[in-house]
């Protein structure tokens, strides 16, 4: 795997895999408003690897929303290609904070196919988000992972310490609107 380079001005970068004795060649780019189709092949991808088609295929947002959301400067996406093939992705939400004028960047989703694992690509996706983290004077980035994934928790590790916090996912339905 080749070090990664800026994947700023040209959003992109390439790293060559071996793969039975071939290189493959694999893209990593910045999906920008125009890249509807990369993106949902990404929800896809990760539908399948997260095994929950329900909530990453079966109701996807439109194209005009993909369209706003992938344009916005608060939502970053990192597809991974091998050829026109979707193999790997990162989603992550840029938060401005309140505190302090600063941003924090919260790595959302990260997967990658498995057939193409144990190849260094999602240590590849961590390097390009870090990168633009950096570019953007971003004060940290922030991840979560389940204990029991141990692959996640493993790649995490490399670049980061870890915090016991819990979290907890509150039921809107259940809960009283505000007065």
């Amino acid at each position: 795997t080749s070090p990664p380079s800026s994947v700023y001005p040209d959003n992109e970068t390439n790293i060559l895999i071996m793969e039975a004795q071939t290189p493959a060649q694999i893209k990593i780019r910045r999906l920008r408003g125009e890249d509807i189709a990369a993106m949902r092949d990404m929800l896809h991808l990760f539908g399948h690897v997260f095994e929950d088609i329900p909530t990453y295929c079966a109701a996807q947002p439109d194209d005009a929303y993909l369209r706003a959301l992938l344009a916005s400067d608060t939502f970053i996406a990192l597809a991974v290609s091998a050829g026109k093939t979707t193999v790997g992705g990162l989603t992550a939400y840029v938060w401005r904070k309140y505190e302090q004028a600063r941003q924090e960047i919260y790595i959302y989703d990260l997967a990658v196919h498995e057939k193409w694992r144990r190849r260094g690509i999602a240590s590849q996706l961590i390097e390009n988000i870090k990168s633009i983290a950096q570019n953007m004077g971003a004060y940290s980035i922030i991840v979560q992972a389940h204990p029991e994934d141990h692959a996640a928790v493993a790649l995490y590790r490399q670049s980061s310490t870890p915090e016991n916090i819990l979290t907890f996912d509150v039921e809107i339905a259940k809960t009283a609107p505000l007065k």
